[in-house]
């Protein structure tokens, strides 16, 4: 025998200046309209004014993510303050103060980088500080020596060479 056909539910929906209507079987009305509400393009529910507004937002917020917190505080805080980057405490965080301290003037391998890390009561998996090494090697900061599973990494060019990108 076969099973009785699935009712089909009619759903329209209006919002603004939109309207749409979706016609499905009843067990699927949920994942439908998530699906429809989804992919709905909300930059044209704004005006815009308020999306230039908002992408104005969004360059101002990508400029201070360059910035490191020390150029942000007042003069006389900065001093006290230990130079720290826009990364705050994460592992390439962590690495980029490394790197400002002129703990890579001399070679170091993974593991003394790791071990360092773990000194200062940063508990990082080895593969996190070996990701965040290569990032820094591709971004010409560092420079990998040695071969395979044996690289020892020495900085490129010294921390105060760098300069704020906007």
């Amino acid at each position: 025998m076969s099973s009785p056909p699935a009712e089909e539910v009619k759903i329209r929906l209006k919002h603004g200046q939109w309207e749409i209507e979706v016609v499905c079987i009843e067990s699927r009305v949920k994942q439908v309209v998530e699906s429809v509400l989804s992919s709905l393009d909300t930059t044209k529910l704004i005006g815009p004014e308020v999306q230039s507004q908002l992408d104005a937002l969004r360059r101002e917020i990508d400029s201070l993510k360059t910035r490191t917190i020390a150029e942000l505080m007042p003069e006389g805080q900065q001093q006290q303050q230990k130079v720290t980057t826009k990364s705050g405490i994460t592992c390439r965080g962590l690495l980029e103060s490394l790197w400002f301290e002129g703990h890579f003037v001399s070679e170091r391998s993974l593991g003394e980088v790791h071990e360092e890390l773990s000194r200062r009561g940063y508990n990082y998996d080895r593969t996190a500080v070996s990701h965040s090494l290569t990032d820094m090697v591709r971004e010409n900061i560092l420079t990998r020596i040695g071969t395979m599973r044996n690289y020892r990494y020495i900085q490129k060019r010294p921390p105060n060479s760098t300069t704020a990108q906007d």
